[in-house]
């Protein structure tokens, strides 16, 4: 929002919020209608061809935001290093609402403009008009508007809104107050009316301009350079014809300099050229990628989660992924690109580089496994995924990395024994291999309530689980288990040991607390008291088709992370903002305190030694209100 809001700031549909694309539905019905109902003669193509421009718009910028965010993760070729956040998510989720009004536009105009709706598909004098006006016309007056809308009064009502965005990725071209989408509307209907009007028209060339338009904002919104230095060698005059992201870039850090729209020329003729403009450019193209000190290996986990992610959908990998959106309209009618995305992933068959952020002088990377969950279900699909695991490992050792940890489903005892596989495979590994259990047993440890005598413990029998059994009964809580095999595997693995007096089996569920992991029942949760507390001690949250509203339900072992901790702009999984699993703050700690030891395989480190060093970095516990909130998934 602009420092000072002024008219026709917001969009006349705001109020419909994800109802908004409603007012298109009389237009594209029609359009649809009228060109199945009427002869061929009498069809009006061109009305016909505006929902698939649209369709094709809304692509073709999803492509460019998920390509940005992949290279701007990688760090190559970068150009600023400021964070995004998600205050800049929120502002620019509605990045689509120019593609409806210009929707909405096209749609009259091709109805009112004489000979529009009969426009032949190809014409080259239209193709050379348009360019002709573009480059004069066009350029021209929106380097002189977008002075104007520089000064104080226009800048605070309006202009502001679109430069609160420092560090600028594709769809900041377009976060624009509604006034100021009309009057750039206004810009670029120049050509095209005026081709219309003089018989010259073509669809090709309409669809042509429209998607150049996206192009040019798109690329030059992106925060890295691509634009290659041979381009502007063998053909000099480019530099005036064409922007590239590092010359936009210094207008949304310096504010004054590189007004032009797509063509640098006007800013060479009025002065306002910055001088740093062909520096920029050449330190942004030798910039290399980024050597992260910490690398969190994930992977995709239901067939809609690569939305879900950062380089899918911003506006909902800013929110914590449930099971709903799977079942929400819009979710069905994507799933041809669902399979796509599978496909292309199985195919591709490589760890991808998902997000970048960095606390302190640490560099911390995520990467994905291009594996889903239901994949390491399959013991036949074991050996690739350990290939795919191992090649991480490897490859973030190349690149400098000191901790490399291991995420949900990468660290399954079936898989690869937590990781120790691996460490036994190489024993030379420089590189610290850690599966952060330490830390999610401390977390779940420290969630249960003070002057707890009891708790249910149940679930599938992992390393985390043994551990929090053995430190409960230490610290003197009785663990109860309500089935014979896990009591007697609980028991053998305690030994001869004194703790082994607190450990019980029991069938009376008048426990308030339970700790719960894979295998959970709805049965049993229907036998709990009401009132009572679950908590998760596995990497995935209990399904919401089971819980009971009359209980409470934790979170999977998670903490906050610290102010300090910058560029998070997507939530992990189904986490809140600011929020992150505690084996993947497991890895971030053993890199801070620079431990010298895998955390791996069966071993477990210091449980209070990891807890008090999250806390001494910043990471703090979750309040009791984001603890115990209801799970989406």
């Amino acid at each position: 929002m602009a420092s000072k809001p002024g008219f026709l700031t917001d969009w006349p549909w705001t109020p419909l919020g994800n109802f908004k694309y409603v007012v298109l539905a009389p237009w594209i019905i029609h359009s649809t209608y009228s060109f199945i109902v009427k002869d061929e003669k009498e069809r009006e193509l061109a009305y016909f061809v505006i929902f698939p421009l649209m369709l094709w718009r809304m692509f073709h910028n999803q492509m460019w935001i998920s390509f940005s965010r992949y290279r701007t993760a990688k760090g190559s070729n970068r150009i600023v290093d400021k964070a995004i956040e998600f205050e800049q998510v929120d502002r620019e989720r509605n990045w689509d609402d120019q593609i409806i009004f210009n929707g909405i536009l096209f749609y009259v105009f091709v109805k009112i403009l004489p000979g529009a709706s009969q426009m032949p598909i190809w014409r080259l004098d239209g193709v050379i008009l348009t360019a002709l006006l573009h480059a004069g016309p066009v350029e021209f007056l929106y380097y002189w508007l977008h002075r104007a809308l520089h000064h104080h009064y226009l800048y605070s009502r309006y202009h502001s809104h679109h430069h609160s965005s420092i560090v600028t990725e594709p769809i900041t071209s377009v976060i624009h107050p509604f006034a100021e989408h009309i009057a750039y509307f206004a810009l670029f209907a120049i050509p095209l009316i005026t081709q219309m009007l003089s018989g010259m028209g073509s669809i090709a060339s309409v669809l042509g301009y429209v998607t150049y338009i996206d192009f040019m904002n798109n690329m030059g919104h992106c925060n890295f350079e691509l634009m290659p230095s041979c381009l502007l060698t063998k053909f000099p005059p480019l530099k005036y014809l064409a922007y590239t992201p590092s010359f936009h870039s210094l207008h949304h850090t310096q504010f004054r300099t590189n007004y032009s729209l797509f063509m640098p020329v006007y800013d060479y003729i009025y002065g306002t050229v910055d001088r740093t403009s062909d520096t920029l450019y050449e330190t942004s193209l030798k910039r290399q990628e980024d050597s992260p000190d910490v690398v969190h290996l994930t992977h995709l986990t239901t067939p809609e989660s690569i939305y879900h992610m950062r380089l899918g959908f911003a506006s909902m990998a800013s929110k914590p992924h449930d099971h709903h959106t799977s079942s929400k309209w819009y979710m069905w009618l994507m799933w041809p690109v669902t399979l796509w995305s599978m496909m292309f992933t199985w195919i591709y068959g490589r760890t991808f580089v998902v997000e970048r952020n960095h606390l302190n002088k640490f560099r911390l990377q995520t990467w994905a496994i291009p594996r889903y969950n239901f994949q390491y279900l399959f013991q036949r699909q074991n050996e690739s995924i350990n290939r795919l695991i191992e090649e991480a490992i490897l490859g973030a050792e190349e690149k400098g990395a000191k901790v490399i940890s291991l995420g949900l489903m990468n660290q399954g005892e079936e898989l690869n024994r937590y990781g120790g596989v691996f460490v036994h495979k190489h024993p030379q590994l420089k590189i610290k291999v850690v599966d952060g259990s330490s830390l999610a047993v401390a977390v779940v440890i420290n969630s249960i309530p003070k002057g707890t005598t009891q708790v249910v413990l149940r679930g599938a029998l992992t390393k985390v689980a043994y551990a929090i059994a053995f430190a409960l009964c230490q610290k003197g809580i009785q663990v109860v288990t309500l089935r014979d095999d896990e009591h007697e595997k609980l028991r053998k693995s305690f030994g001869a040991k004194s703790e082994c007096n607190n450990l019980l089996l029991s069938r009376s569920y008048s426990q308030k607390i339970w700790l719960v992991g894979k295998g959970l029942t709805e049965e049993e949760q229907s036998k709990a008291k009401m009132g009572t507390t679950f908590i998760p001690f596995s990497q995935f949250p209990p399904n919401d088709k089971k819980i009971r509203k009359d209980c409470m339900y934790h979170l999977t072992p998670a903490m906050a992370v610290p102010a300090a901790f910058e560029n998070v702009d997507s939530c992990e999984n189904w986490l809140p903002r600011r929020v992150m699993s505690a084996w993947r703050i497991g890895g971030i700690v053993h890199a801070l305190e620079g431990w010298n030891e895998h955390e791996c395989g069966y071993a477990i480190s210091n449980i209070h030694n990891v807890w008090e060093a999250a806390l001494r970095h910043g990471f703090h516990p979750l309040t009791a209100t984001i603890l115990t909130q209801s799970y989406p998934i």
